[in-house]
């Protein structure tokens, strides 16, 4: 390994089968820095899966799913919270930590989901489907939060809908999230048009290439991939549950149909497994760089605010599914 620092040794360590030791040293003075700013100013970093392992596995104090950084972020007694992730991910730290200054290190970090629907959007769907009650997934903005009854995740999705004990509900914006949901589940579901960009390029073509290229993998796909991806996976879930069912049953080749860093982050943990890497990545996600993390706790840059009557209404959608 070249010279670096002592004190990023043990960290290239956790990070050396997926970080080539000649990418390392660009990236230590900028661990270096953000772990003292982060020491002088109480603050703490939630990096989503899908961030870079250098941000992942080396900066980040909260790692997880939307869920998972959802619930951890109200427990934690930092002043600073700067979120490695996409805007709406800010927005719910926000919304949950009123009182603390939440970070996000681009603007520009948005989500193809959260954009493709609008507060009017969900004022026009209930005027449509008048008392259906409407579940919004989180990756959506807090204005449109703000007009719905409960948020869910991918993980948590169908205990969701089913909690409300109704036959019909709306939810929205993943369209192939609600149909994967729809399959398991008695609940009618009245689906949106939007798609994640990432997710909604996997074809069901590309996992039986996969299986021929690469026999014996085991298939595990994001439940915003298409219905006709999920049907031909050995598994569908959250990204949490995809790392989960990896280290559980510890296949010997697995692939991740989801954001490509999501495999070097559960592969970091898992060195005895080959991980199959079909590459698509998430251009907003990797918008987040450990130089502006860097710069966002030296300048306090972005702070991400909501308005005060769009909080409040956003806020209880959120608890509402943080409760169940």
């Amino acid at each position: 390994m070249l010279d670096v620092p002592s004190r990023t040794d043990e960290l290239y360590e956790r990070v050396k089968r997926v970080i080539p030791p000649v990418e390392w040293p660009a990236f230590v003075a900028d661990i270096e820095a953000i772990l003292e700013l982060k020491r002088r100013r109480n603050a703490v970093i939630l990096a989503h899966n899908y961030q870079t392992p250098e941000i992942f596995h080396c900066v980040a104090d909260i790692v997880g799913d939307s869920l998972a950084l959802a619930r951890k972020a109200v427990e934690t007694e930092a002043d600073v919270i700067v979120l490695a992730g996409v805007h709406f991910m800010a927005e719910t730290a926000k919304l949950l930590n009123p009182d603390k200054t939440v970070l996000i290190p681009d603007t520009e970090a948005g989500c193809s989901l959260a954009e493709s629907v609008t507060a009017e959007d969900v004022r026009l769907m209930r005027r449509r489907f008048p008392g259906v009650p409407v579940v919004t997934y989180v990756n959506t903005s807090a204005a449109v939060k703000a007009e719905s009854d409960i948020c869910c995740t991918s993980g948590n999705a169908r205990a969701v809908v089913e909690s409300l004990g109704r036959p019909r509900v709306i939810m929205l914006p993943d369209e192939y999230l609600a149909k994967n949901i729809a399959a398991e589940t008695d609940v009618e579901i009245i689906a949106w048009k939007g798609r994640c960009e990432v997710h909604e390029r996997f074809t069901a073509e590309d996992i039986r290439d996969l299986r021929e290229a690469h026999p014996g993998v085991l298939v595990l796909a994001h439940p915003e991939c298409p219905p006709e991806v999920v049907a031909e996976a050995d598994f569908s879930g959250s990204t949490a549950a995809m790392s989960d069912y990896v280290g559980r049953e510890k296949p010997q080749r697995v692939v991740l149909m989801t954001e490509c860093s999501m495999s070097d982050n559960v592969a970091v943990a898992h060195p005895e497994i080959e991980f199959v890497r079909p590459c698509n990545l998430c251009p907003h996600m990797k918008r987040i760089t450990l130089a502006n993390i860097r710069t966002a706790l030296e300048e306090n840059q972005h702070e991400v605010t909501v308005a005060p009557r769009v909080a409040e209404r956003a806020r209880r959608a959120v608890e509402r599914m943080l409760a169940i």
